[in-house]
């Protein structure tokens, strides 16, 4: 196992075992980037966190199910599930707050990450946002496909 797969590893445990907001940004470098579906992009440790915070407060049981993981050079790839409970109040990107709804969600997602010296560089979060939406019962539920 290289430092990118070891790494992110580290964050997955610490975002969803853990459930440590301070040990999650401590995998970041100081300059990091995160770019995400519903915040765009963050920058640095305050940015990060102000990302995490609210998902990680509102899901206090979330979990990640992994259906694969790779690494290749500096970057570490996860595919998976994030479940959990929203039990309490969310801030959103846009500021606004959404009240616990009670719901289970089970949120297919992916990270790619970028290490260089045992920190996060870049963090790209893919996840279908209207469907994160849907199972908090805050959208309309859209049909198959």
């Amino acid at each position: 196992m290289g430092e990118a797969r070891e790494v992110l590893d580290r964050l997955t445990r610490a975002a969803t075992e853990e459930h440590s907001i301070e040990a999650a940004v401590h995998c970041y470098a100081d300059e990091a980037v995160m770019v995400t579906p519903d915040a765009g992009q963050v920058r640095g440790h305050d940015g990060i966190e102000d990302y995490w915070r609210p998902l990680l407060e509102a899901i206090p049981d979330a979990g990640y199910e992994s259906l694969r993981k790779y690494e290749t050079g500096d970057t570490a790839i996860d595919e998976g599930w994030l479940t959990g409970t929203h039990t309490r109040p969310m801030r959103l990107p846009d500021g606004e707050t959404v009240p616990p709804t009670g719901r289970q969600i089970r949120l297919r997602e992916c990270d790619v990450a970028t290490v260089r010296d045992g920190r996060i560089r870049e963090h790209r979060v893919y996840f279908d946002q209207a469907e994160f939406l849907e199972q908090l019962g805050l959208a309309p539920s859209q049909p198959p496909a």
